[in-house]
Order: C-alpha cells, then sequence, then structure tokens
C-alpha cells in the first residue's frame, strides 16, 4: 500500500500521536555493556516470585472458572474490594464502586482523556509531566499547558478562563513525580485543591509510586482531601509488584466511574481476569504490603549508592534531585547545553538516560535528563554515573572548544 495513501486517510487523531522518546532513543542503547538509567523499570530482585507461586496455585485450585474466564469491565469484585480497603487504611472512605480495574495506568489516563477531552480543549499538567501522559493528551488532541512552578497555578488557570480556555483537569503526579522525582507539600495540594475549586475543574492525580516512600514525612493524597468529589485517582502494581500483569485502576465519584465503564467497553471488554484474580489473594494474605516493605529498603540504598556516585563524580554547574521516593531523579545541566548532544556522546561511552525535552510539553527543557535508579545494579550504577560525568565534562569541553 502506498506510504501516500495511507497518509491521506489516516486520522487526524492518529496524525498527533507522538513517538515514545524513551523507546525510540533506548533502541540505541539495547546492547548489554551499555549501562542505561532510561527505563522506569523496577528491580528484578523484587518480584516476590515465591509469593506469587503459592497464590497463583491457590487461585488455580480454588477459583480457576471464574479466573480462567472473561470476566466484568469495571474488574473483578475481589480486587476492587482489596484496593478499597488499601485506601480505606489511609483514612479514605471509598468501597469497591469507586474503582474500575484497567489494563495498566496508561489504559487509564488514555481513558480518562478520552472522557474528557473533545480537540482542542485546555488541560493544565507539570513542567515537566509523565511522558506518557503526554502521548495521551497528544493522542486525544488536547492542548497541555505546563506550569514550571506550582505557585503559578492560579496566574495560568486565571488567565486561560479569561481567554475562554478553561481546562478541563489539572494533571498532577504528587509523590516522587515522574521524571522530576520531586514530593509535593502540603501546601502545594491544598493550593491545587484551591484552584480547581475557585475554577471548577477536576483533578488527575498521578499515584504509581506513593507506596515507596523511603525517606521524608509522608503527604496525604489529594484525593483524601477534597471533600467535592472532583478528584480522580491513578493507580498501578507495575511499580509496586510486578509490571508484568498490566494491572492499574481509577479511584474516583461512582457518577465518573459508570462514565469510564462505558470508555473501557469500547477498548478491551475487561483487564486480565486470572491477573486481577492472583493481584487480590495477594494483597489478602498480606503479601502486598511485606514485598513494599522490602522495596523501600532496596529502593533507598540504591538512591542513596546513586547519590553518593553523584556528589563524588558530576562536574560543578550539574544539579539533581534528591528523590524521597519511587524510582527516578532529574538531572539539570547549565544553561546552554543540550541533553541530546550529550546523550550520543554517553552511548559512545556505554551510559544510557531518557533526555528531559521528551517530559515538557512546550519542547522546554533542552539541558534536563531522568535518570532511573531502581533498576541498574549498585556496582554498575556507579559506573554509569562516572561514564555519564565523563561524557559531560567531554561536552562541556566540546563547547569550549567551539568557542
Amino acid at each position: 500500500m502506498q506510504h501516500d495513501y495511507l497518509n491521506s486517510i489516516i486520522s487526524d487523531n492518529a496524525k498527533n500521536m507522538r513517538r515514545s522518546a524513551i523507546r525510540d532513543l533506548l533502541k540505541m542503547a539495547t546492547r548489554p555493556e551499555v549501562i542505561s538509567f532510561g527505563g522506569g523499570f523496577p528491580d528484578i530482585t523484587a518480584f516476590p516470585v515465591d509469593e506469587l507461586r503459592e497464590v497463583i496455585q491457590e487461585v488455580l485450585d480454588e477459583n480457576a472458572l471464574q479466573a480462567l474466564q472473561y470476566g466484568e469491565t469495571l474488574g473483578v469484585k475481589r480486587l476492587r474490594e482489596a484496593l478499597a480497603a488499601h485506601y480505606r487504611k489511609q483514612g479514605i472512605d471509598v468501597t469497591y464502586e469507586n474503582f474500575i480495574i484497567t489494563t495498566s495506568s496508561q489504559q487509564a489516563i488514555d481513558m480518562v482523556t478520552q472522557l474528557f477531552i473533545n480537540p482542542g480543549d485546555t488541560l493544565i499538567c507539570g513542567l515537566p509531566s509523565y511522558l506518557g501522559a503526554l502521548q495521551a493528551f497528544f493522542a486525544h488532541r488536547a492542548n497541555p499547558v505546563g506550569i514550571p512552578k506550582d505557585e503559578e497555578l492560579r496566574t495560568v488557570v486565571s488567565a486561560l478562563v479569561t481567554a475562554g480556555k478553561k481546562p478541563k483537569f489539572i494533571y498532577a503526579i504528587p509523590d516522587f513525580q515522574n521524571p522530576s522525582g520531586v514530593t509535593m507539600s502540603m501546601e502545594q495540594r491544598l493550593n491545587v485543591l484551591e484552584v480547581a475549586r475557585e475554577f471548577d475543574l477536576l483533578i488527575l492525580e498521578d499515584s504509581p509510586y506513593r507506596e515507596i516512600r523511603f525517606s521524608g514525612k509522608p503527604m496525604p493524597l489529594i484525593y483524601s482531601l477534597d471533600k467535592e468529589g472532583r478528584t480522580m485517582l491513578l493507580g498501578t502494581f507495575s511499580k509496586t509488584l510486578i509490571p508484568g500483569f498490566r494491572l492499574g485502576w481509577v479511584m474516583a465519584p461512582v457518577e465518573i466511574i459508570e462514565r469510564l465503564e462505558i470508555v473501557k467497553q469500547s477498548t478491551d471488554l475487561c483487564a486480565p481476569v486470572f491477573n486481577q484474580f492472583i493481584a487480590a489473594r495477594f494483597m489478602e494474605k498480606g503479601y502486598f504490603d511485606k514485598n513494599i516493605e522490602r522495596i523501600k529498603i532496596n529502593y533507598r540504598n540504591k538512591r542513596d549508592n546513586m547519590m553518593a556516585a553523584f556528589e563524588k563524580y558530576m562536574p560543578k554547574g550539574v544539579t539533581w534531585t534528591n528523590p524521597e521516593g519511587g524510582l527516578f531523579l532529574f538531572v539539570t545541566l547549565p544553561e546552554g547545553y543540550d541533553a541530546s548532544e550529550l546523550f550520543r556522546i554517553a552511548v559512545e561511552k556505554d551510559v544510557a538516560f531518557v533526555i528531559g525535552e521528551a517530559f515538557h510539553c512546550d519542547g522546554s527543557g533542552k539541558n534536563t535528563l531522568r535518570i532511573n535508579f531502581s533498576y541498574m545494579e549498585e556496582s554498575r550504577a556507579e559506573e554509569g554515573v562516572r561514564r555519564l560525568a565523563d561524557s559531560i565534562r567531554q561536552m562541556m569541553e566540546n563547547k569550549k572548544a567551539k568557542g
């Protein structure tokens, strides 16, 4: 089929879709000798293989006929009940009816965007913000407006409303944000709620890493602070159990869940039922909380190891975040340097990362990069930081040589 013919009939939404910078860049870094800080991968040693083997056998022994069949679109009730119990421990008044199970949290973002966004609609996100969310927003022809500082939220929203471009929702990742690794303070969370109330906006709270806090003071979910039912919370098992399950969820007021059910029926009918039964039983047996504790110890050690390596090797002028949890930190190069140029140098030294520009909806952030610290074992991670620092020095020397 002719390429021009395909271009002539492809949908406007498809034309607006953007390739994942992470997936494309990492094709250059698949050689085994490359130390990659690029993917958002959990540590494979954190996978609870023995407990899963036990739980899978129990599901097959006790629930095989249900677990191997199609399920309802909202998700397996046992899993929704287990999730509701998990959030009630955090003081949130929810039941299983406040949940829909999705095929990963990426589908959840896409479903919410599909439900609320018309082509040309505005929404608010961070600057930077999660790349997968930006992909979903652009695919539905939304106009994401990035907020570099939380204090600017009211000013930007007010200006958009005055211009007749009232945002549909505010997209936020309050805990250990991807890509920056930073956590919103209580004041910042309350500010998001106040602005949402003032201008009658919804809030999309993305919370894939919240449980993986290994330092600092826990902050309440925006969802728990919201007394008006304007917040939708997204969660996933990809970082806290195993990514191969491809299970996520939306927690929201029932009237929103009912509409998301219709959206999901047009996509995949239901999330993997067998996986849902396994996850439900895993939570019921208390294994989920135990596994989280193991993950936190592991990732705190890896974060500390990487912080020490950055202090040891990085040249002056380079700064980085020190996350209290999650999987990522963000590096900022001095103004005038380009992380894309750095990537080309770094790959030749067998180290890879993700350029920060990909996380900026307005194309800014050219001097930033995201580093994953959860995947690589500690000795290789330190060597990777050393190679990255050498790459930065070479880039700086090249710039000086050019004058």
